[in-house]
């Protein structure tokens, strides 16, 4: 039997509604489900094969990786086959990018980008 597994981040938000804008106007997702549909606490973002869980809650804030130290930025990483064309949609769209298109000292390609609440993505793939 062959299995394709995935995994969803989820990423503690201060406004979900920001998120779900910034995830579709910048970055190409669509919402799959939102609850309650009218003001969300809690949403899936998609696109392609990405998934993200994006919940919201009085009195806790967010707290990316990068908040707890400087050397562990990343909270997620997106595999992208060809992250050149990605990079290309994105700026398009208008997404800011934190890092640009290009190739890391870990033997990567891709980019990274930085969400409202400080959530770093990258995007990309090995060399």
């Amino acid at each position: 039997m062959t299995q394709k597994l995935a995994i969803s981040p989820v990423f503690t938000v201060g406004d979900v509604p920001r998120t779900i804008a910034f995830y579709r106007d910048r970055l190409g997702f669509v919402v799959t489900f939102a609850e309650p549909a009218d003001e969300p606490f809690f949403a899936i973002l998609a696109r392609d094969g990405a998934q993200i869980f994006v919940k919201s809650q009085d009195g806790i804030a967010p707290l990316p990786n990068s908040s707890r130290h400087r050397h562990l930025r990343l909270d997620a990483y997106v595999h992208a086959p060809d992250p050149d064309e990605l990079a290309a949609d994105l700026g398009e769209r208008g997404a800011p990018f934190s890092v640009s298109l290009g190739d890391t000292h870990d033997g990567l390609r891709g980019f990274e980008i930085t969400d409202p609440d400080g959530h770093v993505l990258f995007f990309g793939r090995p060399l």
